[in-house]
């Protein structure tokens, strides 16, 4: 009776101990990826409206809650970002999902997967324009015209570059 006491006492410390360390990994885990959103957001936040002189934050087009980066695998990553256009019939939509790939296919300085969304119910195309923005060939050739190219240039070239 004894040792099978010893066995039991043994085997919850043991899961204890796991359970211990599994938890602090997904505390890190979590911290990284909220460090990476920051990250992503810092970057995004000082792109100019293609219409207005502001910044989408300051329009609050895109807000830190709108990023969200989830691990793929080792040292790759998904990065989502939600952006909220100022009017739900807003004709820029498309362009300002331009401007936000173009920026942090840029920018970032890690591996990573991009995919981007207008926020749920905040545009009367919602669908449609998030087709347009996650189509890797209408993009490609969103970025060949020479007009759009420039628009985009503008936006997402910071003020002292």
């Amino acid at each position: 009776m004894e040792i099978v006491s010893g066995l039991v006492s043994y085997a919850v410390a043991k899961f204890v101990l796991i359970s211990r360390l599994s938890g602090k990994k997904d505390a890190e885990k979590t911290k990284k990826m909220e460090e990476k959103a920051l990250e992503v957001y810092d970057i995004i936040r000082t792109i100019r409206d293609p219409e207005k002189p502001n910044t989408l934050e300051e329009l609050e087009v895109v807000c830190e809650e709108c990023v969200e980066v989830k691990e793929l695998e080792d040292d790759k990553y998904l990065v989502v970002i939600r952006f909220t256009p100022t009017v739900p019939h807003c004709s820029l939509a498309t362009l300002i999902g331009l401007c936000l790939r173009v920026k942090l296919q840029r920018c970032l300085p890690f591996e990573h997967k991009i995919e981007i969304y207008i926020s749920e119910g905040s545009h009367s195309t919602e669908e449609d324009i998030n087709k347009q923005i996650n189509d890797k060939e209408r993009v490609a050739a969103a970025i060949e015209n020479p007009s759009l190219r420039e628009i985009v240039e503008q936006c997402v070239t910071e003020p002292d570059d």
